[in-house]
């Protein structure tokens, strides 16, 4: 008598739900032994695709039947044993080398018999038609999808899926917006910018922190400006970009530089890699200590910041976190601006944008010729392509980089129709990064975002005789420090109108007669005696 291995499968992405569950093929393949009168002498059940070989209980039925455990398989269809070509190939060549005797199938016909090995062939044929016409089914709706601008995946990180749509994740999105921002200026790792998701308890779906090989997928993911990214072709999205693409370039551009692999330190120190050793130019390392307090039965930790000479011997001594940290605040606040002063500066720039963008029409015009001079070329592309004149690899190439330009013009259209002027984003930036150093620089328990400011405003920060030295940023920041260090002598606050100066290099356009007066209202208003309107010529 011939003894059987009943083999039960069922796969937890298998999209056809009449398949039976493998309690109810079970339960089948029992009943079908007792009306048969067969002998099973294994139950084996497992939950895996079988569209790929690589199975590990249908290799261990294998295994049994060529141990001689058993001549024959029992499972409720061929498509159970095999939906790819290795795997069916191997029950065919078992039953031709006489180890399988025998197969069994309540819902399909099998004779040992050539005629009987034919039809299982067949029968194994059209299970793999099966799956591979299924994905080929599922790649044509995705790529129908993309050419619609739909994104056929789940929502990428600050976005959800809302009603088949993508929409912006607000708790998430404006967190997002600013690592871009962050990320931009070049002072910051991922480690850093994983940092400041964790802080303001930005996590995963499943609530964990996020991994610095999820942030660095965020930072190059153009999703984010627009653009969908799929199996290496790009595609224009209908989902609200988050950052502009010229910010997204300015990212991709640091990512090119950042060569070296991120380490993450144990202790996060806050202010590690921010100071180099003002002596031998060897990297401050920070380390922590306790100390117990008998008398009030206590133990306080206290963080040294100190030279990591690695360039040889140094005489500099160690410094108190502390102290770096009210060092540091003195720096950041000379590169800040009050809150008064920046709503004035972010009132008068919004007017004058308003006003451009009257005149800004011709502007968005020839952007708009450039935008639809490029579709034309997209549809000539798909054309040479579909006439194989163009090979795929050209034709993805070239596809590719129609779509970064046609990102690109919208967004300068975009830009300038809701703000009127190019200047206008750079403006604000500036301002707000100010503003905010004005606020982290008075602020309580702020190290991890002081950290961050002062790479944003300073540079090349040195540290010697237990003294904190840096380079402000050129293009403004710098300027406000130096009429803070001006006025510090005769306590006088710094000058609110001195701080536009620094906009003049860069935003000639901006600085008018007109806002010269409204600077000169703002003095009065302030109290301000020692302005010269030379400094804006």
């Amino acid at each position: 008598m011939i003894k059987y291995i009943a083999y039960c499968r069922k796969s937890t992405d298998e999209p056809d739900r009449q398949i039976l569950s493998i309690e109810a093929q079970v339960a089948e393949l029992e009943e079908f032994a007792a009306k048969e009168n067969l002998k099973i002498v294994s139950f084996v059940t497992e939950s895996k695709t079988a569209k790929e070989p690589g199975r590990e209980k249908f290799a261990q039925v294998l295994e049994m039947i060529e141990n001689g455990e058993a001549a024959g398989i029992i499972s409720w269809h061929p498509d159970r044993l095999a939906r790819n070509s290795i795997d069916g190939g191997k029950i065919i060549y078992l039953l031709d080398t006489k180890k399988i005797l025998d197969l069994k199938f309540p819902s399909f016909w099998f004779e040992n018999t050539p005629q009987g090995k034919f039809m299982l062939s067949i029968a194994f044929g059209q299970s793999k038609y099966y799956v591979d016409n299924l994905s080929e089914n599922v790649k044509r709706g995705n790529r129908q999808k993309l050419r619609r601008g739909e994104w056929p995946n789940q929502a990428t990180f600050g976005y959800l899926n809302i009603n088949k749509k993508i929409e912006v994740d607000k708790k998430r999105a404006k967190y997002v917006q600013k690592a871009f921002q962050l990320f931009a200026t070049g002072g910051y790792g991922y480690a850093d910018i994983r940092k400041f998701f964790n802080q303001n308890k930005i996590f995963n779906k499943s609530g964990h922190e996020l991994h610095l090989d999820k942030v660095k997928r965020i930072l190059t993911d153009p999703f984010y400006y627009g653009v969908m990214k799929f199996c290496g072709e790009l595609y224009e999205g209908k989902h609200p970009a988050l950052i502009s693409k010229k910010l997204f370039d300015r990212c991709q551009e640091v990512v090119k530089l950042k060569s070296r692999k991120v380490k993450n330190n144990k202790h996060l120190f806050d202010f590690l890699g921010l100071v180099k050793c003002g002596e031998c130019g060897s990297a401050i390392t920070a380390e922590k200590h306790t100390k117990y307090y008998k008398r009030t039965n206590r133990t306080i930790e206290y963080v040294y910041y100190r030279c990591s000479k690695k360039k040889g011997a140094c005489s500099q001594k160690y410094i108190d976190k502390k102290e770096i940290e009210k060092q540091l605040k003195k720096i950041v606040l000379r590169a800040s601006l009050p809150p008064h002063a920046a709503k004035k500066f972010l009132e008068w720039a919004n007017r004058d944008a308003k006003q451009e963008k009257e005149k800004s029409v011709g502007i968005v015009s020839t952007y708009q010729l450039q935008f639809k001079e490029a579709e034309e070329k997209t549809n000539r592309l798909l054309e040479g392509y579909l006439d194989k004149i163009i090979s795929p690899e050209d034709y993805q190439k070239k596809k590719n980089e129609l779509v970064e330009t046609k990102s690109l013009l919208n967004s300068k259209i975009k830009e300038i129709s809701q703000n009127g002027a190019e200047w206008l984003e750079p403006f604000q930036e500036f301002v707000n990064s100010a503003l905010s150093a004005h606020k982290i620089a008075r602020a309580k328990n702020s190290c991890h975002d002081l950290s961050i400011m002062a790479k944003t405003v300073c540079s090349n920060f040195f540290l010697l005789n237990r003294r904190l030295s840096a380079s402000f940023k050129k293009g403004g920041f710098d300027a406000l420090s130096a009429e803070a260090g001006a006025k510090s002598a005769t306590s006088q606050p710094p000058s609110s109108l001195y701080w536009l100066t620094v906009l003049r290099s860069n935003l000639s356009n901006y600085i008018t007669s007109d806002l010269i007066l409204q600077l000169n209202i703002l003095k009065e208003h302030l109290g301000i005696k020692s302005f010269q309107s030379k400094s804006f010529k």
